[in-house]
């Protein structure tokens, strides 16, 4: 038996399963829930997934993407119930669309590169979509740092793009001058909208540079929380509290927090 032919017994297992859990005799939790109380869970999948793919964990990557594929699963249950659609029509779309989205591979056409399939993708989406801007089609529930990555890159497949990272570290520092003035006024409107600037700037940044800044950030939250409970800690196990603590004797556990990577 292949892999294609096991994962596919397996699926049809996972989808028996949530028909029992989600059936009269099922379980309270899971046939409480609906599409919108599993996003929550979704969303949270998804990070863990992310966490475990930066850690380099293959094991755990793989249990990650066993719960988010559960997730999936479950709000295809939830819709099929309402008869709007149902796990099969989920997976024939997807694999509709990737046929019909590479005539490069599946058709008649050809592409020179990677920045060609994505250009072409991007062209098809919109035609099958009738958008009317390159533009539509950017979720508005993404986080804002993400948003700002995802429409410098939309712009970017057209032309609408610094030539090169140098020219947008420029930028970075033209809003960073722009902000320091607005501060200097103390323009409250102003300060808020050159930090907007400064932070979209940064995040064209982290594209030019091949980074995802929303990934980046999450990188920089953890390493700060593990920095300022290593004082917290440090500072208990001497008997004290951090409210007792002095900047001095803070920055002093944090330069040797930054040792114990």
């Amino acid at each position: 038996m292949d892999d294609a032919e096991k994962a596919g017994k397996q699926f049809a297992e996972l989808v028996r399963i949530l028909d029992v859990l989600r059936g009269e005799n099922g379980c309270p939790w899971d046939r409480q829930q609906d599409e919108k109380s599993l996003v929550n869970y979704f969303l949270e999948e998804s990070y863990e997934v992310i966490d475990s793919i930066f850690k380099e964990k293959p094991d755990s990557v793989a249990e990650e993407l066993g719960d988010m594929l559960m997730e999936i699963v479950f709000l295809a249950r939830l819709y099929k119930e309402k008869a709007d659609f149902c796990m099969s029509d989920v997976v024939e779309g997807i694999n509709r669309k990737m046929i019909r989205r590479h005539p490069h591979v599946f058709g008649e056409d050809t592409a020179a590169g990677a920045d060609e399939v994505t250009l072409s993708w991007n062209r098809q989406k919109n035609t099958e979509k009738s958008r009317d801007s390159l533009l539509d089609g950017i979720s508005s529930c993404t986080p804002a740092l993400l948003t700002a990555f995802q429409i410098g890159l939309r712009a970017s497949l057209y032309g609408f793009d610094w030539p090169e990272a140098g020219a947008v570290f420029a930028k970075v520092k033209e809003e960073m001058l722009e902000l320091e003035e607005a501060v200097g006024k103390k323009d409250l409107r102003g300060i808020m909208e050159e930090i907007g600037d400064l932070l979209f700037a940064l995040a064209n940044l982290s594209r030019h540079l091949g980074v995802n800044p929303e990934i980046a950030l999450q990188f920089a939250n953890r390493k700060f929380t593990t920095r300022f409970r290593f004082i917290e800690r440090t500072l208990k196990d001497q008997g004290r509290d951090i409210e007792g603590a002095s900047l001095e004797e803070m920055e002093e556990l944090w330069q040797l927090a930054k040792k114990e990577r």
